[in-house]
């Protein structure tokens, strides 16, 4: 089986907080993060609780008053904690023809979305990690590098804080511009895909006004039920399509087969846009 290794600033983080494994046979659990004569990773002084900026901007979607754009841009100046594990390898001849012991290397976590794509976990607090996986190792690095991380490993999306009382999930888009250190405009908010599904549907006589809207999966819930505007992992953007009378539901199936095919062969609206779906209004 090929080795897999870490991105390289997950490695170097790691080595940074003692190497891949417990130090002296001590466990992970209950240590604190912060001060010089323990210095867990590279973020000396660090408590282990969660970004100010992160918690008020959550705060404020979970209050109807924020949006996911401002979650996403206080991300981009926080710290988080990316899970890695232990695994084994596999056992080898050593010298002399005896049997080697199995290595244990580290390796990140990833999930799988209800959708079927990949997904990487990151924390905002180490208890918030290991309540989510008590063996996990927490490496500590700004969430642009989590994002770095995230295209490395094929991931689409980052999911913050997974099985906490908001899980927040950030779209592919959102995923490359942390990578990138640049401003996400959430598709449904971004003017400038107005004149591309224009001139998608300008060829469909049957179509008499397009609109773009948030899709269906924007909003997620709480672990206790609340609806929330925002952190979803559902469709993101909705084109809501109204068509002349008299189309049956074999005609609306092919305008949308058409049209989804004209928009995604346009590069700025698949960069842009993680999931579309298609209503139709009469």
């Amino acid at each position: 089986m090929e080795k897999r290794q870490l991105p390289g600033h997950i490695a170097a983080a790691l080595s940074g907080a003692g190497g891949t494994s417990d130090s002296a046979g001590v466990s992970w659990e209950g240590r604190d993060l912060s001060g010089p004569g323990n210095p867990l990773h590279n973020f000396d002084r660090d408590d282990g609780a969660a970004d100010s900026g992160v918690v008020a901007a959550r705060e404020a979607l979970r209050a109807g008053t924020g949006t996911e754009a401002a979650v996403v841009a206080a991300l981009a100046r926080a710290r988080v904690f990316v899970p890695v594990l232990a695994q084994l390898g596999e056992e080898g001849a050593g010298a002399h023809g005896l049997a080697a012991d199995k290595q244990a290397d580290m390796a990140l976590v990833t999930l799988q979305a209800p959708d079927g794509r990949r997904a990487m976990p990151v924390f905002t607090t180490t208890e918030a990690l290991a309540a989510w996986h008590p063996q996990a190792r927490p490496v500590a690095v700004y969430a642009p590098r989590a994002a770095l991380s995230a295209v490395a490993e094929k991931s689409e999306l980052l999911v913050v804080d997974p099985g906490a009382e908001l899980t927040f999930v950030v779209r592919r888009p959102a995923v490359w511009a942390l990578a990138k250190q640049q401003e996400w405009t959430p598709s449904y908010q971004d003017e400038s895909l107005t004149g591309t599904v224009g001139a998608a549907v300008e060829g469909e006589p049957d179509v008499l006004r397009a609109q773009l809207a948030a899709g269906s999966g924007v909003a997620t819930r709480t672990a206790g039920g609340s609806i929330v505007a925002g952190g979803g992992s559902g469709p993101e953007l909705a084109l809501v399509l109204q068509v002349r009378d008299g189309l049956g539901p074999a005609d609306l199936q092919t305008i949308a087969r058409r049209i989804q095919h004209a928009l995604g062969a346009d590069p700025q609206f698949a960069e842009r846009v993680d999931s579309l779906e298609v209503r139709f209004i009469r």
